[in-house]
């Protein structure tokens, strides 16, 4: 089952090697520019921690690229996410619920200084998820009436019914709290001044930012005294940093690429799992995927154990469902799914599907031929795309691959010219994944999950689901809507995910946060660093 060989796939790693040997002295010399230039007098190799990752960054908004922020440790939330989902304190030292779960009060914790001197009260705790309720994100949503000062180091939260979810929205990005400074008077974010262990050194969006230790910090006081962010869109330029130690740590390497680092004795590669899946996002109201049979054949005819090996490099990341084993009750204990051309052949002829002389699948004169939408950010989803454009051709379905911006899939769902579109959606971006259910599963779905696929069980169990807080209900309803995910198909989960970081040699106290919240900059130290502090 996995003997499987990808044409397109081996072209892309001969160009890759090319790219690497013939423009590695191009490729370094842009990187020294851009990793060496100063963001203050005293900057240096020898006291900066350079980081790459695929990520832009346009605004200053938190509710739009605020993951970026607050893993440079410059933005903090009131509730943190451990290392297994658990949440915990943040800036909140405390949060508890009235006893009809329509009052939420948090305590914070004393003595925390913004970066601007004033303090992190709940006045201006306040002031701050007021503005994030009023911009695209995770609050904007959430059944809130008021939000309130109890007095000088306790908030409170009203809701019109009960939200159980709520200590977990609070721990997304788009609510990070930042100084009443940062705002202008219409609530637009004029500047980036939060509370966490790094101060905003510079800013140019959307490749390239610097941050300095914030000499103020209420927690654990960084030892590194600077850190860069540059953005690198291409694995083989991100392989190129880590290779030659112009970056640190750089994140979400290729794992195609990674024979790349085996010379480099200074550079270690970390393989994570993250509550990451890559998979299919259907358009359920297409005329030739608008039956459950349609998108089941579609599912059977992926070799998901060949991808896994061939592709991602990774053997055990093959999965059928889209909630990872950690995810408690939302993850099926049943078979994986075996892979089966006849049995999905056999489901379309029963939807009228028959070959032509070329070997299309065609009905009613029509060629069953679907565009597949991606993007680049990510660079195993391209070379996945060409694998299923290959495993669908066996099938008889005519598969074109679009790699573009990672905007058009929200865009083209909203305008309903979306027929299939290859993800990697992170279902852990909130601690609880019952908010992200509700917002992409409900009613038609929504711009990362399901599209036109209605389920009123679904609907039902996820309206229970975030207002009651009855346990053995909650993993009932958690199963019931992973059961009719699974069995329905409105996407078609293809793999888990691994990110794989290197690391150099320099860097001691590395930490990966599997919730993509934190790198943890101010817990590692420079080993060729002369602590300054």
């Amino acid at each position: 089952m996995t003997e499987l060989s990808y044409a397109a796939i081996r072209r892309r790693k001969t160009r890759i090697k090319a790219a690497l040997t013939g423009g590695v002295g191009f490729v370094l010399c842009l990187m020294f520019i851009l990793f060496s230039q100063a963001t203050s007098n005293n900057q240096n190799r020898s006291n900066t921690l350079a980081i790459s990752g695929p990520w832009e960054f346009t605004s200053l908004e938190p509710s739009k690229q605020g993951y970026i922020y607050t893993r440079m440790n410059i933005l903090e939330t009131l509730i943190n996410v451990d290392a297994k989902g658990a949440l915990i304190p943040g800036l909140a030292r405390t949060w508890q619920s009235s006893a009809d779960e329509k009052i939420w009060t948090l305590t914070l914790q004393p003595n925390v200084l913004f970066q601007d001197g004033s303090p992190m009260n709940a006045t201006a705790v306040v002031s701050a998820l007021r503005f994030a309720q009023d911009k695209h994100g995770t609050l904007k949503k959430a059944p809130i009436e008021a939000i309130r000062v109890k007095n000088p180091q306790q908030v409170e939260i009203l809701l019109s019914q009960p939200h159980t979810v709520l200590p977990a929205l609070l721990a997304h990005y788009s609510t990070a709290i930042m100084a009443p400074s940062a705002y202008n008077q219409e609530g637009v974010v004029t500047s980036l001044i939060g509370s966490g262990a790094y101060v905003l050194d510079t800013f140019e969006p959307p490749h390239k930012l610097s941050v300095k230790a914030n000499p103020t910090y209420w927690g654990i006081k960084p030892s590194i005294e600077f850190a860069q962010y540059l953005t690198g869109h291409r694995s083989e330029s991100r392989i190129l940093q880590a290779k030659s130690g112009e970056a640190d740590i750089v994140y979400s390497l290729d794992a195609s690429m990674l024979d790349q680092l085996s010379t480099a004795d200074d550079v270690k590669v970390y393989s994570h799992p993250i509550p990451r899946t890559l998979l299919l996002k259907l358009n359920a109201g297409h005329p030739f995927l608008n039956s459950v049979e349609a998108r089941q054949a579609l599912s059977l005819a992926i070799n998901r154990p060949a991808i896994a090996e061939q592709v991602l490099h990774v053997a055990e990341a093959a999965s059928d469902q889209i909630f990872a084993s950690s995810m408690g009750a939302w993850h099926l204990d049943q078979p994986q799914e075996s892979y089966s051309l006849a049995k999905a052949a056999d489901l379309l002829a029963g939807l009228g599907w028959q070959k032509d002389a070329q070997g299309w699948l065609v009905r009613d004169g029509q060629r069953f031929q679907l565009t597949l939408t991606t993007y680049a950010d990510r660079p195993e989803l391209t070379t996945v795309s060409t694998a299923l454009q290959d495993q669908w051709k066996r099938l008889g379905v005519d598969l074109k691959v679009d790699v573009t911006n990672s905007s058009m899939i929200p865009s083209r769902h909203a305008d309903n010219t979306l027929e299939v579109a290859l993800i990697a959606r992170n279902l852990g971006v909130i601690a609880d994944p019952v908010s992200i259910m509700a917002n992409e599963y409900t009613q038609g779905g929504g711009d990362w999950g399901a599209m036109n696929w209605y389920n009123t069980q679904v609907d039902q169990a996820l309206a229970r689901l975030t207002t009651q807080s009855d346990q053995v209900q909650a993993k009932r309803d958690a199963k019931l809507v992973a059961t009719a995910i699974y069995q329905e198909k409105p996407v078609i989960a293809v793999a888990s995910y691994q990110q794989h970081n290197a690391v150099n040699a320099r860097i001691k106290g590395y930490q990966f946060d599997p919730f993509l919240r934190d790198y943890f900059i101010n817990k590692m130290e420079l080993v060729d660093h002369v602590d300054a502090h």
